[in-house]
């Protein structure tokens, strides 16, 4: 189906005939996990239940491609662009193209880096600074009363993106206020199970005592679960493992007791963004921060609510 509706976003050039139909162009991230996969049926379902054309465009993790497909859109006229960027910074040229052929943008997921707000009407989103905040909230009370060190590994996002840069600062500023606290490797995993596997295995060898993982989504953590088995050790036991996002995959290991603690990050934007684009293209006035409602799980709490689990 993501294919299908590339295809059909990448052929159509010139002038859309004016029916009266909004017309959405969207460039998402990739599918690298299953919460971007979630996300992009998300936006797709709620495009077709809202009756606006989507225009979908895959960027493959590649900041390069996005580009190319938002100067697409801006070629095929479309009525509002919304995407979810690779990384943070380097976004203001084309943002101002696209500011200037009269297209509202909407940020969704992930942030930018930029001093001139203008360029966007509203970003619809989690708080991942919170995120990273609520892992080392669980990880402090987890050892309160403890005061040897306690060795932890970190898995970090796509290097430069939003929510990598936020859910480390906010990991980090709270475990800070500890010294027994000690991350002693961070390496990026690129939210990927591959690469989690492969960084995990690197941790492993190369640290003879690892009390804690924490891996900013929960396809790294996955694939570091498959490490930490194959060294003959037992993941959320021998390793206690803190992962954000509550795909059905890692709720399943953290009902099964292999994950410790989720930090929920909501893919399921698809609803909002639908109102969001209706609202801007109405020239409404919307508001520039638009929070998704988020929650967290421990182990008893996944085991409750998995068999619920949309995604």
């Amino acid at each position: 189906m993501v294919a299908a509706l590339a295809a059909c976003g990448g052929d159509t050039g010139g002038e859309p005939a004016d029916d009266g139909q909004i017309t959405l162009g969207f460039s998402q991230v990739g599918a690298e996990s299953g919460w971007r996969t979630a996300n992009t049926k998300s936006i797709q379902d709620a495009a077709k239940e809202a009756g606006i054309k989507l225009q979908f465009s895959d960027a493959q993790q590649k900041q390069e491609n996005q580009i190319q497909a938002l100067r697409s859109f801006v070629t095929q006229k479309v009525d509002v662009i919304a995407f979810s960027p690779v990384v943070e910074t380097g976004w203001d040229t084309v943002l101002r193209e696209i500011k200037d052929a009269g297209i509202p943008v909407i940020l969704t997921d992930r942030a930018v880096d930029s001093a001139d707000t203008s360029l966007y009407k509203s970003f619809i989103g989690s708080d991942f600074v919170l995120e990273g905040k609520k892992a080392g909230e669980w990880l402090v009370a987890e050892y309160e009363g403890t005061t040897e060190q306690v060795n932890i590994v970190e898995l970090q996002g796509t290097t430069g993106s939003a929510p990598a840069n936020d859910r480390k600062a906010g990991f980090a500023e709270v475990i800070g206020a500890d010294p027994k606290f000690k991350i002693v490797a961070s390496q990026t995993g690129e939210f990927t199970r591959a690469k989690g596997k492969e960084v995990m295995d690197a941790f492993l060898k190369s640290n003879s005592d690892i009390d804690v993982l924490y891996a900013h989504n929960d396809d790294m953590g996955l694939g570091a679960i498959e490490a930490i088995e194959g060294a003959g050790l037992k993941p959320g036991v021998d390793i206690k493992i803190i992962t954000v996002d509550a795909v059905k995959d890692g709720m399943q290991a953290l009902a099964d007791g292999k994950i410790n603690f989720i930090v929920e990050c909501s893919p399921l934007l698809g609803p909002q963004l639908m109102e969001l684009v209706k609202k801007v293209d109405a020239g409404e006035e919307v508001e520039a921060r638009v929070l998704t409602e988020e929650t967290t799980f421990t182990q008893e709490q996944a085991k409750a609510v998995l068999p619920e689990r949309q995604y």
